[in-house]
């Protein structure tokens, strides 16, 4: 199966911390196939003196996709994640490895929705996703990442 990823930081040496959750994810979840280059972004959502730097990682799993939530989460607070965004208030953070896709799985559940709910309205996200993952299928929406990310950008 192949998980995409979308990771974000804004505190701390941001390049590393980007670095060591790849590693992280690779010796946890799965195989590293393919990892964006990383993108300064201004923080989505709240305001912070700090910007953020956030990528896209594709990795090809035998997990299931609660194991890959869980593995994930795990990373986050292992690397000093204390609280995840709730309700739309989101905050500084070391690290946010926020699971995406999961092949072309849907999933709604209270513990995890699939495709990721918000994804295709944050550039943040669509813009590295788009770089290694461009003709990937949104399985809601039927479009490709390269499409949802170039509707994004026209909205601007």
């Amino acid at each position: 199966m192949y998980v995409y990823f979308s990771l974000g930081t804004n505190l701390g040496n941001k390049e590393q911390n980007l670095r060591f959750a790849v590693q992280y994810i690779e010796e946890r979840i799965g195989k590293v196939i393919s990892l964006s280059a990383f993108y300064a972004t201004a923080p989505w959502g709240f305001s912070s003196d700090n910007a953020f730097l956030n990528a896209a990682v594709c990795i090809e799993t035998t997990l299931s996709p609660l194991e890959v939530l869980f593995e994930s989460q795990s990373i986050e607070r292992e690397m000093g994640r204390i609280h995840k965004s709730v309700n739309g208030v989101y905050s500084d953070r070391v690290i946010d490895v926020d699971l995406l896709l999961y092949d072309d799985l849907i999933l709604d559940t209270p513990t995890l929705k699939l495709p990721h709910p918000l994804m295709q309205e944050r550039a943040f996200v669509m813009e590295p996703l788009a770089e290694i993952a461009p003709d990937v299928m949104h399985p809601v929406l039927n479009k490709t990442m390269q499409e949802l990310y170039r509707t994004l950008v026209s909205q601007k």
